[in-house]
């Protein structure tokens, strides 16, 4: 049977990628992602054969790791994070139907709310939502609902994609719905680089995180109404108890 994996990287160390990640990228012919990422595996494997589209390029993107599988090659399809959070397992399985003789197995990754609250302290302790603040596929009316019923259910909240040049604005937009429902002084975070050079990460107020400019390379953390800064770590408590 013809195989491919689709491989959530984690945010991009050899360190941080989990063990059957590795396995299966070294056990591929040929690792396809988006540019980024294939320079990541680069670093890592100098010699393995890596393809790679723009980014928006995603469906093709899919097509070609289904069409090298075809020519008996084992394909690792590699995203950062989690390829089952806003990444391209989904696509995959949507493409998979139209090639009956490749086998698509996932491999689970470390993704950004997950690796982002490790180096800011334990701020998803309790339910929480991840919500994207791209519009690029999501219409910019239901991301604005989305935020107003976490806020309302006052969940823990993680941020991706919070801004970038053409969305200068839109953790401002964001931070203005949350301000209705939540304490002006409710604990955030945003951790930047995960992973990478530059690793790290900021304390922030709500109100004070409204005027923040951010883009694609920073994950924001905003608490619920039992978040707590304790030597400068963000912590949610497990329960209400302590009300």
């Amino acid at each position: 049977m013809k195989q491919i994996y689709i491989i959530g990287m984690g945010p991009g160390k050899y360190e941080q990628m989990t063990v059957e990640a590795i396995k299966k990228i070294k056990e591929s012919d040929i690792v396809i992602g988006y540019t980024v990422y294939t320079e990541l595996i680069k670093d890592i494997w100098p010699d393995k054969e890596c393809m790679s589209t723009p980014m928006t390029k995603e469906y093709e993107r899919c097509v070609l790791a289904f069409e090298e599988a075809n020519k008996g090659k084992t394909v690792a399809m590699v995203c950062s994070g989690d390829a089952g959070v806003y990444g391209l397992t989904g696509l995959m399985l949507s493409i998979a139907p139209d090639y009956k003789e490749v086998a698509v197995s996932t491999i689970a990754g470390v993704t950004a709310a997950i690796s982002g609250a490790a180096i800011i302290g334990a701020p998803l302790i309790h339910d929480f939502a991840v919500i994207s603040l791209s519009d690029l596929l999501t219409p910019w009316e239901k991301i604005e609902r989305r935020l107003e019923c976490a806020a309302i259910g006052d969940f823990c909240i993680c941020l991706y994609n919070p801004g970038s040049k053409k969305r200068a604005d839109y953790l401002q937009k964001a931070c203005e719905i949350l301000l209705k429902y939540k304490n002006e002084k409710t604990p955030c975070a945003i951790a930047k680089n995960i992973g990478r050079d530059g690793e790290g990460y900021t304390i922030y107020s709500l109100l004070e995180l409204k005027d923040i400019k951010v883009g694609m390379f920073e994950t924001v953390f905003i608490g619920n109404s039992m978040t707590k800064v304790i030597d400068n770590k963000m912590v949610t408590p497990r329960g209400y108890s302590n009300e």
